[in-house]
Formats: C-alpha cells, structure tokens, sequence
C-alpha cells in the first residue's frame, strides 16, 4: 500500500508538472505574439503551480515515513503542513489577482489597453479546458491517496483554470471594445479563489489540532463496536484527526466476572474492526472497564 501510494502521486505530480510547463510555455507565447499583458500573467501563474507540486511530493514522502525513534507516532502531520504552505500561495495569488484588479480599475489603465491578437483567445481556452481536466484528474488521486495536499494543489489547479476564464473574458471583451471586462472578471475569480485557499487552510489546521472525526463516522464507528459482543456497553469513544490519518480511543464496560482472557479478546475484536473497517484510522486504543451486572 506504501508504495501504491507512493506510486500514484509520484506518476501524477510529474505528469502535472509536464503539463504546466507546456501550458507555460504556450501561454507566454500567445502573450508575446498577441500582445496580451494578460496572457502573459497567466503564464507566471501557471509556472507557479509548478512549485506547488513539487511542494506536493516533498510534503507526501516526509509524511508517509515510517515511525522513528524521535517520531514514534509517525510523521503525517507534514501533509497538512504541505497543505498550509499551499494555501499560502493561493491565497495570495488571489489576493494579487484581486488587487491589481482594484487598481486599473481605480487609475483607468484598462482603457489604454491594446487589443490583443486571436491567438491569445485559443491558448486561454486551451488552457482552461486543461487545467479543469488536471483539477479532476488530481483530486481524483488525492481521494484514493487520501492526501489533503494533493487535494490542495488540485484546487491551485482549478484557480489557474478561472484565472484563464478571466483571461479569455478580458482579452474576448477587449476585442469586442469592452476591456473592463477583464478586470470584472479578475476580481471575482480573485474572491473564488480565496474562498478556496481559506476552506484548504481550515481544514488543514484541523489536522493539526486533534479535531474530532464527524459525528457520522463516529456513529458508525459506535454500531460497529456493539455488534463484536452481545454485552459490550460503549462508556466513552474518542477520535482525534492526525495529518491524514485518525487515532482512535474507546471505552467500553464489560461483565466484572468475565476471566481476563475473555474481555481481553473482546477488546482485541473490537481493535482489529476498527482498524479493518476505517482504513484512515491508524491506530485504536481499547479500555475494558468493569460492569457489574444486577442478578
């Protein structure tokens, strides 16, 4: 499992990095040739998502490390880490985005634009057309990995797609003889795109703080404990979220008179289907308390 997963982000991330260069590439020329200011900017965005990527892969490998003796609970908490310094760069790209919006609206600077070439107009919808399959083509391994930073850099993806989307809008109005049209464009892909970096961020620092799995998850986790054993009566369960993983603490009451043999197998029923059924949890710890039952 290790190295599938290992595997899958090492064959996506370099996969995306290859399209973003090309993506790049093609862009600044467009820019160049059609005389789009705003082309040209995509193309930086675009370069940038590259060192999000590389960000990607660095942060997996430290976080699917093997427990050590100064780490002897894992080192998975460098993927939400990962995940914070890519919310970083999203949020201000968007912030950028959204401020050089506010200013050429402000001093006018959209009025003096050129009106750029054709070819601007086919690499933006070429690259939003791309971006968006890399989005869904990223996420989809970020589910199947579960990696919260690869699910963050599938989003950086989907922001260079509507910073496109901006691009085509400007540079189609600019052509029609309406440039604002780019900058009312920017200026809300600049607030989608923060949104995105905040909820990428909240998330993460959820991992990093022992928040508490969903009450549904928990509820399974409640039904699927009562069903190893007839008498078990659930005291206490606690989760706790751990980089991508969960950690898993319950307490559980068992017939006082039951021999040690007996309530410790219960409650190594009870780990092993946990741990079986919830492939996130890495490890559940199981307390027998005694119960004393009313003749």
């Amino acid at each position: 499992m290790f190295f599938k997963k290992m595997d899958i982000v090492t064959r996506v991330s370099f996969f995306t990095i290859f399209l973003n260069v090309f993506l790049a590439i093609l862009k600044f020329l467009a820019g160049i040739i059609a005389k789009s200011s705003a082309m040209v900017s995509d193309a930086i965005h675009t370069l940038s998502d590259v060192i999000s990527t590389v960000i990607v892969i660095v942060g997996f490998r430290l976080s699917i490390k093997t427990s050590d003796k100064e780490h002897q609970y894992g080192h998975e908490r460098f993927e939400p880490i990962a995940s914070i310094l890519l919310a970083t760069i999203l949020f201000i790209t968007g912030v950028g985005i959204g401020t050089t919006a506010i200013e050429n609206i402000v001093t006018g600077s959209y009025k003096n634009i050129e009106i750029p070439g054709l070819f601007a107009l086919v690499a933006a919808i070429i690259s939003i057309l791309v971006k968006e399959w890399m989005y869904w083509y990223t996420r989809k391994a970020a589910k199947k990995v579960n990696s919260s930073a690869m699910l963050a850099d599938a989003w950086h993806h989907r922001s260079d797609a509507l910073s496109s989307i901006g691009a085509f809008i400007g540079i189609l109005g600019a052509r029609l003889g309406f440039p604002i049209t780019e900058i009312i464009a920017s200026f809300l892909i600049a607030i989608c795109i923060c949104k995105a970096a905040i909820d990428i961020l909240r998330d993460a620092v959820d991992k990093l703080i022992d928040k508490a799995c969903d009450d549904e998850t928990i509820e399974k986790m409640k039904k699927i404990i009562e069903k190893q054993d007839d008498l078990i009566v659930i005291d206490d369960i606690k989760t706790r979220l751990f980089g991508n993983k969960v950690y898993v603490d319950v307490e559980i009451s068992l017939d006082g008179n039951r021999s040690l043999f007996d309530t410790h197998n219960v409650a190594e029923k009870v780990h092993d289907v946990i741990e079986k059924k919830f492939d996130n949890v890495k490890h559940c710890m199981v307390h027998v308390n005694p119960l004393i039952l009313k003749k």
